[in-house]
């Protein structure tokens, strides 16, 4: 699956924006990959519920809002009431993250787990039977553009083994620095969605560029 994030699009024009990887087949996107920042939790500030709300009039493809914030257990629940198809927050600012599943999935939605490079996915593995994804950050979460963090395909490896073993059961997501450079290397460590913004919203043709992260994914999964 592939989820262009928005934090590289066009913010005067986003609803062209995700119109334009809205297509048909492999041009349309699986997610859109939302980043809400909120200037504590991460020294960056984006966007946040209001902007969601609108993006949700105007796009029947699947939010993917990804909270980099504070307070999660707070504010979570508004974006799963607002209607997003999936709701991740951070493990490292969440302070009761079963609890935050639990209430995501009764509001309707998905419920994610995200991780920084730097933290070990072991320390996390119960409280993530309670998600339906999990995101490995592969770059320092805050801005975007940063260069692939590849270390951090140990603990996409290590989450592949345990969902294909019926250990997890979850969607294993990526973020940060995907590309035509590096996409390959996070498909066959098992990534199962890869978020993608300056090589989708960089690119002349979105929708074409999402069509080819897809197809090297799946040639490079299909290898391995």
């Amino acid at each position: 699956m592939i989820a262009p994030s928005i934090l590289s699009a066009d913010f005067s024009r986003l609803g062209e924006e995700i119109e334009a990887v809205a297509g048909t087949g492999d041009t349309r996107a699986d997610w859109v990959h939302v980043d809400v920042m909120d200037a504590h939790f991460v020294p960056n500030l984006t966007l946040g519920l209001p902007v969601v709300q609108s993006l949700l009039k105007h796009t029947d493809l699947p939010l993917d809002c990804h909270l980099m914030i504070e307070d999660p257990d707070r504010w979570a629940i508004g974006y799963a009431e607002a209607g997003a198809y999936n709701v991740t927050v951070h493990v490292e600012a969440a302070r009761d993250p079963v609890k935050i599943a639990k209430d995501l999935r009764a509001a309707g939605a998905k419920a994610g787990l995200s991780i920084k490079p730097d933290t070990p996915l072991e320390d996390h593995l119960d409280t993530l039977k309670h998600y339906d994804t999990l995101l490995v950050m592969s770059v320092e979460p805050g801005f975007g553009g940063q260069s692939f963090i590849a270390r951090v395909l140990d603990k996409v490896r290590t989450a592949r083994r345990l969902v294909d073993t019926g250990h997890l059961n979850v969607v294993v997501e990526i973020d940060g620095g995907i590309n035509a450079d590096t996409i390959e290397q996070a498909a066959e460590a098992g990534v199962d969605c890869f978020v993608a913004g300056s090589a989708v919203y960089g690119a002349g043709d979105p929708g074409q560029a999402v069509a080819a992260l897809r197809e090297q994914a799946a040639r490079a999964g299909a290898a391995h």
